[in-house]
């Protein structure tokens, strides 16, 4: 397993906050089954502004240390890129990151307001032949109270990667129906952890695969953890399933609009 959504960098962004925490998270991550991490560290302009040549000499860094303790784990450098209009530039000039160096570009959204500038920037990147993933779109407000974004999102391109921890209800309970309406419609492309603390996500890995395993079954699991990602960091083309569009129940609307 890859987990492609990671806070693993101590001191870049609100993730690990010191480098023993960082090598405490990787070991997490080892033993619960997973080969690789990508660190997809915050860029958001005048907040989290850690460049890319920083970030790959701690990447180069944390990956030697473990080579030399015989601790057999991946490390890909990424971001997770907050939506602006200046996302093209902030890639061009090596500031922010894809993934893995690849066409594949992880982004994330305001919790609770779309931006307007939403499918400008979809259709921006894909002109300039990127492929954007979505960060977590469970977690968005609207997103719940529409989910059927999502489906037009994936229509015009875009793909999804939901975090494993909302269909255990660590997000609350809208994000953990949302995160299982998108995954019985294909709508889901790729699983991260989304980890910023140790003993907080990863020791719950075992829990959320089973979880997602009694929604998809295991061959498309596979596909989440597994098979997708290493063609995203092969920055080769991934064929997705067909998606659908997503139905609430008049009980799961009522909680999208009412419950707080």
């Amino acid at each position: 397993m890859i987990d492609f959504h990671t806070h693993i960098l101590p001191n870049i962004d609100d993730g690990s906050r010191s480098i023993d925490e960082t090598f405490n998270l990787i070991k997490e991550a080892k033993n619960v089954g997973f080969e690789g991490i990508i660190s997809t560290s915050h860029y958001m302009e005048n907040y989290y502004e850690t460049d890319k040549p920083e970030r790959e000499v701690w990447i180069n860094a944390i990956y030697e240390n473990l080579q030399a303790k015989n601790i057999d784990i991946r490390l890909y450098l990424g971001n997770e890129i907050y939506i602006s209009e200046n996302l093209i530039k902030l890639l061009e000039e090596g500031k922010a990151s894809t993934i893995n160096d690849t066409s594949y570009v992880l982004f994330e959204m305001p919790l609770n307001e779309e931006p307007m500038n939403l499918y400008d920037t979809v259709y921006q990147m894909i002109q300039y032949k990127l492929v954007p993933i979505l960060a977590h779109p469970e977690r968005y407000s609207y997103i719940q109270k529409e989910p059927d974004l999502v489906y037009d999102l994936v229509q015009k391109g875009v793909l999804m990667q939901a975090n494993y921890g909302s269909i255990i209800g660590q997000y609350g309970e809208k994000a953990q129906i949302i995160v299982k309406k998108l995954l019985e419609n294909n709508l889901i492309h790729f699983l991260g952890s989304d980890v910023h603390r140790q003993n907080t996500i990863y020791p719950k890995i075992p829990e959320c695969l089973s979880e997602i395993n009694s929604i998809i079954g295991e061959e498309k699991l596979q596909e989440l953890t597994t098979e997708n990602p290493k063609l995203a960091l092969g920055n080769k083309r991934i064929d997705i399933r067909d998606p659908h569009s997503v139905e609430l129940s008049l009980k799961e609307k009522f909680i999208m609009k009412f419950k707080k």
